[in-house]
C-alpha cells in the first residue's frame, strides 16, 4: 500500500493548531472509519477528534435530507428579528429530555459560545433578583470551558491560559476529587468552603463543574458525596449550579444529559457537540424554569448577541439528530455497552505499569499514566507521553485524544476514548487492542529511557 496522506505546517495554507504535528490528509468518512487521500483507513477511537460524530461519519439520509429541505425553505434568519418552525421544534424536543424543571433553550453555534451564555445567564440572574454583587464562578480546577478570553477564565489551568492571562478575568477555582488526591470528595468540599469564605459567598454567582469530564480529565467525575455537600452548599448560600454538559450531553454518559445521573438540583446546562453530531455547528443553553422566571419577571430581557444563535438550519440537524438517537435507541445502547467497553478496557491494560487508572462512564473513558517506579507519581513532562501515544497510536492507524496537563499540578499523561455509539463490538474490540498495542510500544520506551536515567545518576 502506498505511504500515508499527510500533511504538514510546511506544507499547506491553513494555519495548523501544532506545527510539529503531522495531520492525515483525511477524505472520506463511514461509521468510525476515516480515509485518507491515499487510501489508508483510520479506527477513530474519538468521534472526530472532539467527541462531536456520536453518529459516525459519512451519510446519515435523514439527516441530510432535514438540512436540504430547511435550506430549500429558509437557511438563516437572524433571532433577534423572527423565529422559525425549526428552532421552535428543537426547543421543545431538548427541553423534553433535559432534566425535570428545564423549560427553555437558547441555540447557539458551539461550546464556547454555549459557555459564554450560561456566564452571562448564571450573572443575569442574580442581577435580575437585585444581587449585583454575585459575579464570580466556582470551579475544579482541572477543567475545560472553551477558548474564548471569558471561558478561559473559567479554568484553573494555568498552561491553558497562557500567554493570555492579561486580558483574563481570573475566576476561584478548587482542587478535583480524584483517586489521588481527594478520593472521597472531602478535600474539594473543604476547599470549597475556604473560598467562599475568602470571596464572600454573596460574591459567588455560580459553581461550575463537567459532570464527567473530558478532555482535561478524560472520564473524571467527583464522588456522589461531593455533589450532596455542593448541594447543601448551594442551598445555604444560595448560588446556581451550572454543569457544562458540551461533551456529556446527548447521550455519551448513557443518559440523555450526565445531569439525570447526578444527586444535586441543576440550574444551568450548557452543551453542544452531539446535538449537531458533526453534520452542523449547533450547541444550547439549557435553563431552569426558575432562572427563566428571573428574566420573565425581572427585565425581561436577555441578549446574547451571536450571529448564528437558533438559525433554521442548524436547528433541523439538531432535530434530525435527536430523532436518530431515539429510533435507534442509542442512549440506550450507551448505557447498556458502556460498561462493558470500559471492563474491556481495564482488562487490556492492566498488566501495564505504566497505566495508573481507567475510567469513565457510557462511551467517555479516560487512561491515565504514571512512572512505573512508584505506580502513582506523574511521568516527567520532558518524556512527552501524551503525544507519543498519540503519535504511535497514528502509526497504527488509530485516533485517539491525549492531553499532557502536568504543569497545571492534578493530572499527568491521559488518553480520552469517546467512540462512536454506532460503533460495532468487535470496532470497539479493535480500538483497545489498538490502544493496547501502542501503550505497550510507548511503555518499553519509557522504562528503558527511565533505566538509562537512573544508571546515568547512579554511577
Amino acid at each position: 500500500m502506498s505511504a500515508r496522506a499527510i500533511i504538514t505546517a510546511d506544507e499547506t495554507a491553513v494555519f495548523v493548531r501544532e506545527l510539529d504535528r503531522p495531520y492525515p490528509l483525511i477524505v472520506k468518512g463511514e461509521g468510525v472509519w476515516l480515509h485518507d487521500a491515499n487510501g489508508h483507513r483510520y479506527l477513530d477511537a474519538v468521534s472526530g477528534g472532539a467527541m462531536v460524530t456520536s453518529l459516525g461519519h459519512g451519510a446519515v439520509p435523514s439527516i441530510l435530507d432535514a438540512a436540504r429541505r430547511q435550506a430549500e425553505e429558509v437557511s438563516f434568519i437572524y433571532n433577534v428579528h423572527a423565529t422559525s418552525p425549526a428552532q421552535e421544534k428543537l426547543a421543545r424536543e431538548i427541553t423534553e429530555l433535559a432534566p425535570e424543571g428545564f423549560t427553555r433553550a437558547h441555540f447557539v453555534s458551539g461550546g464556547t459560545e454555549a459557555n459564554e451564555l450560561g456566564l452571562r445567564m448564571a450573572r443575569s440572574y442574580h442581577v435580575e433578583h437585585g444581587d449585583a454583587d454575585r459575579h464570580l464562578v466556582v470551579s475544579p480546577a482541572q477543567a475545560y470551558h472553551g477558548a474564548s478570553i471569558a471561558t478561559f477564565g473559567l479554568t484553573g489551568r494555568a498552561g491553558l491560559q497562557s500567554p493570555y492571562q492579561p486580558y483574563i478575568q481570573q475566576q476561584p477555582h478548587i482542587p478535583p476529587s480524584t483517586w489521588s488526591f481527594d478520593p472521597t470528595g472531602e478535600g474539594a468540599l473543604r476547599a470549597l468552603d475556604e473560598v467562599l469564605e475568602g470571596v464572600g459567598p454573596g460574591n459567588v454567582a455560580a459553581f461550575l463543574a463537567e459532570p464527567v469530564s473530558a478532555a482535561s480529565l478524560p472520564g473524571y467525575s467527583p464522588p456522589d458525596a461531593f455533589w450532596r455537600g455542593l448541594e447543601e452548599r448551594r442551598q445555604k448560600h444560595g448560588f446556581l449550579v451550572w454543569f457544562d454538559e458540551v461533551v456529556t450531553g446527548l447521550g455519551r454518559t448513557g443518559s440523555w444529559f450526565a445531569a439525570d445521573q447526578a444527586p444535586i438540583k441543576v440550574d444551568i446546562i450548557t452543551t453542544a457537540k452531539g446535538l449537531g453530531a458533526g453534520f452542523a455547528p449547533v450547541g444550547a443553553m439549557l435553563v431552569h424554569e426558575d432562572v427563566y422566571q428571573a428574566v420573565a419577571q425581572g427585565s425581561r430581557s436577555f441578549e446574547p448577541g451571536h450571529t448564528w444563535d437558533g438559525a433554521p438550519l442548524s436547528c433541523a440537524v439538531g432535530s434530525a439528530v435527536i430523532d436518530r438517537l431515539k429510533r435507534e435507541g442509542l442512549v440506550d445502547a450507551v448505557r447498556v455497552r458502556g460498561p462493558w467497553l470500559r471492563t474491556e478496557l481495564a482488562r487490556a491494560l492492566e498488566d501495564f505499569e505504566i497505566v495508573g487508572e481507567v475510567r469513565g462512564r457510557g462511551f467517555l473513558l479516560g487512561v491515565s499514566y504514571v512512572d512505573p517506579a512508584d505506580g502513582t507519581s506523574f511521568l516527567d513532562p520532558d518524556l512527552r507521553v501524551a503525544s507519543r501515544i498519540d503519535v504511535e497510536a497514528l502509526e497504527r492507524l488509530l485516533l485517539v485524544y491525549s492531553t499532557q496537563p502536568t504543569a497545571d499540578g492534578f493530572a499527568g499523561d491521559q488518553t480520552l476514548l469517546a467512540p462512536a455509539f454506532i460503533a460495532s463490538d468487535l470496532e470497539l474490540e479493535q480500538m483497545v487492542e489498538r490502544l493496547a498495542a501502542t501503550v505497550g510500544v510507548i511503555e518499553a520506551q519509557v522504562k528503558q529511557e527511565l533505566a538509562t536515567v537512573h544508571s546515568a545518576q547512579t554511577v
